[in-house]
């Protein structure tokens, strides 16, 4: 490895450090250390001028508004940086959008599945206040007090149920939200219960049973596309480690691929090939998902 390659080397490595340490400038550690320095002196502890304080609470703030997407850019800045060339980071940048997405669907995915246990849990807990001799209005009210599973509306459903409202039609409106699907089912449970005289305890346990065995299937079907899922994104990273090998070997993979015709189309025709291959694995791991 040459000079130049070494020195762009050391380049990376102390802009690697420097960012790691603005990163944890604000982290975790901060509090227990203040706390023992605090205990230690029996006093107040002094944490610096009041810029200095300022511009760490920016740091969290800018942290906390950042999603992990955003570390695409560091990714890109290091081939960057060893390759004399602006196209790693500009792929970067391309990816920080495409990673943001794939980071929400996760996030709104986890929304559905809190939301679905937490109806599961309020069926539950409902058919315990229902058998303890409470009317349906009066049970709906201390069973959904301390849960989520209603979302947005529920302060229209509380509402229904304190006030004789249409509490089905409330529940049926909350259903719409993702992962609260299973209101429509205690809807219709509270209809049958209200207008026929049906028992809504026996309506509500079977309800949560069917729902439960529903979040279970999904469950076991994730855990066996697990390693699918994983596969793919591992075949996906090998190309890198190809590059990384080659440059410790000397042979300057990135300056072929980046300042160079050849180079250049190899890596355009690689990439696209790379993109759809992990796009089709993913997809048919999503098409079973679904199924």
């Amino acid at each position: 490895m040459g000079e130049s390659a070494l020195g762009r080397l050391s380049m990376v490595a102390a802009m690697a450090c420097a960012g790691a340490a603005v990163w944890l400038m604000g982290g975790r550690h901060t509090g227990a250390r203040r706390a023992r320095l605090l205990l230690a002196g029996g006093g107040t502890v002094a944490t610096g001028s009041p810029a200095w304080g300022r511009a760490i609470g920016e740091l969290r703030r800018i942290r906390a508004r950042l999603g992990a997407e955003w570390w695409a850019l560091a990714a890109g800045l290091v081939p960057a940086v060893l390759g004399a060339s602006v196209l790693p980071l500009v792929a970067g940048a391309v990816a920080v959008p495409l990673l943001r997405r794939t980071r929400l669907a996760r996030d709104a995915r986890r929304v559905r599945e809190r939301r679905a246990a937490a109806v599961i849990a309020l069926c539950g807990a409902l058919a315990g206040e229902v058998r303890a001799g409470r009317q349906p209005g009066e049970a709906l009210l201390r069973a959904a007090r301390d849960s989520d599973g209603l979302g947005e509306a529920q302060a229209a459903v509380l509402a229904a149920a304190r006030f004789g409202g249409d509490v089905p039609g409330s529940l049926a409106t909350a259903a719409r939200q993702p992962g609260a699907e299973g209101l429509r089912g205690l809807a219709a449970c509270w209809r049958v219960a209200v207008d026929r005289g049906a028992g809504l305890a026996a309506g509500l346990d079977r309800l949560e049973g069917a729902l439960r065995a529903e979040r279970d299937q999904r469950a076991d079907l994730r855990a066996q596309l697990a390693g699918a899922r994983a596969t793919a994104v591992m075949l996906a990273g090998l190309p890198a480690l190809g590059l990384l090998l080659g440059t410790a070997m000397g042979a300057e993979p990135l300056r072929v691929l980046l300042h160079t015709g050849a180079g250049l189309g190899c890596l355009v025709v690689g990439g696209v090939l790379e993109g759809v291959g992990l796009w089709w694995s993913l997809r048919i791991v999503r098409r079973a998902e679904a199924a």
